[in-house]
């Protein structure tokens, strides 16, 4: 590819680039002296869940990989075993050793299914950190201000309440800064949520004398509400480790306009192309696509088959998943065994929590019969259980 071309789809489905012009004269350095460019990004090891939001980040990474250059996905393990900050004002907790490399094993699982395991890096900050001593802390935190860091506005709302920030909250940007040092980075990737810690990464290089890396930030993807960033703690995420019958479903169920932005960030389709397709067949062909990623064309046939026959026909599949009620002869000790909506919804695995089941319920996305069903407390009868748009539960 020429570096026009190249430039073009590293930018595709970027929010910012710090700076696109030294971004060129990498790439063209890197061209003429044959030496691949080191490409970072950071992950937590706290939640190793890979959904379509994390898709984002991983793909501009791939594409980095495809073009002949070094990804290193560095897990944050060293401040997740201290309590790193979440920018909610508290600590997360602490992790031990074996969950991060539990964790860390479940990452690995997911993300080849996005990026070249033979030119991926995978690297602990621990491994530098672990022997980082107080006088290495001490100099890196001369490189930079506490005015600097209230500048940031989560970090300045809070002080003007009058809300503590830990000293942590200071230090974090900067270790995540040293991090580039040590990788010797020339590009960083992020979300536009870490713009700040994205931005120290530079600061810091050039304090220890190294040529700054260039920051390319990608969107937060907005969930199936179409409002809210893609998110599992909201329900309104797609994870890439789902059934391919239930992700084609879920695809399937976002806006005309949120699939045009599904296009743009998780696919290499021309939106132009797509823009001129009618929604409904556009829409089929995403959900075909995002599944064939992860779990191969088959499965993505397979998928588009179950989905047209059951939903475009507004038949229920054959393959139900049965819920097995209480015999009505079983009593307890206050009358007959009573099972909530709510509980069944959870045991039955649609949902991973109570309250996630209660918004579903308040939403008026579970019916029985055609009609929707508003009271948790509904009695339970025999029949057929619709929750959203695709899931069907038989109850017998």
């Amino acid at each position: 590819m020429n570096i026009s071309d190249t430039l073009g789809l590293l930018t595709r489905g970027t929010t910012e680039i710090i700076n696109a012009e030294m971004l060129e004269k990498k790439l063209s350095k890197s061209a003429k002296e044959g030496r691949p460019l080191v490409v970072k990004a950071g992950f937590d090891p706290t939640a190793p869940d890979i959904h379509l939001g994390h898709v984002v980040l991983l793909k501009k990474m791939r594409q980095f990989q495809d073009l002949g250059h070094r990804v290193v996905f560095l897990i944050g393990d060293f401040t997740a075993q201290v309590g790193d900050p979440t920018g909610r004002n508290e600590l997360r907790r602490k992790m031990s050793r074996e969950d991060v490399e539990r964790n860390a094993l479940t990452y690995k699982e997911q993300v080849f299914k996005v990026l070249d395991p033979q030119k991926t890096d995978v690297v602990f900050n621990s491994h530098w950190f672990g022997s980082f001593g107080a006088r290495e802390l001490m100099e890196l935190t001369a490189h930079a201000t506490v005015a600097q860091t209230l500048a940031r506005a989560d970090f300045r709302k809070r002080f003007d309440e009058g809300r503590e920030i830990s000293v942590l909250e200071f230090i974090y940007p900067l270790l995540q800064g040293y991090d580039s040092v040590h990788l010797h980075a020339d590009i960083e990737l992020g979300g536009t949520d870490q713009k700040f810690n994205l931005l120290m990464g530079r600061q810091i290089q050039a304090a220890y004398g190294q040529e700054q890396q260039v920051v390319i930030m990608t969107p937060l993807l907005e969930g199936l509400d179409g409002v809210q960033k893609m998110s599992k703690s909201l329900g309104n995420y797609i994870g890439i480790n789902e059934a391919p019958r239930e992700i084609f479903g879920k695809v399937m169920s976002v806006s005309d306009v949120l699939m045009i932005r599904y296009f743009e960030l998780l696919t290499n389709e021309a939106i132009e192309v797509v823009r001129q397709e009618h929604p409904k067949e556009a829409k089929m062909r995403l959900a075909g696509e995002i599944v064939r990623q992860f779990h191969g064309a088959d499965a993505a046939r397979d998928a588009r088959a179950h989905f047209e026959s059951v939903f475009s026909q507004k038949q229920v599949p054959d393959d139900i998943q049965v819920y097995a009620l209480p015999r009505q002869d079983r009593a307890v000790e206050n009358g007959p065994e009573k099972v909530l909506l709510v509980d069944i919804l959870v045991s039955a695995g649609f949902v991973l929590s109570r309250n996630e089941a209660r918004r579903l319920i308040k939403q008026g996305a579970v019916s029985f019969g055609g009609q929707p069903v508003t009271d948790e407390h509904w009695s339970v009868v025999r029949g057929i259980l619709k929750v959203g748009k695709r899931r069907f539960l038989k109850l017998d």
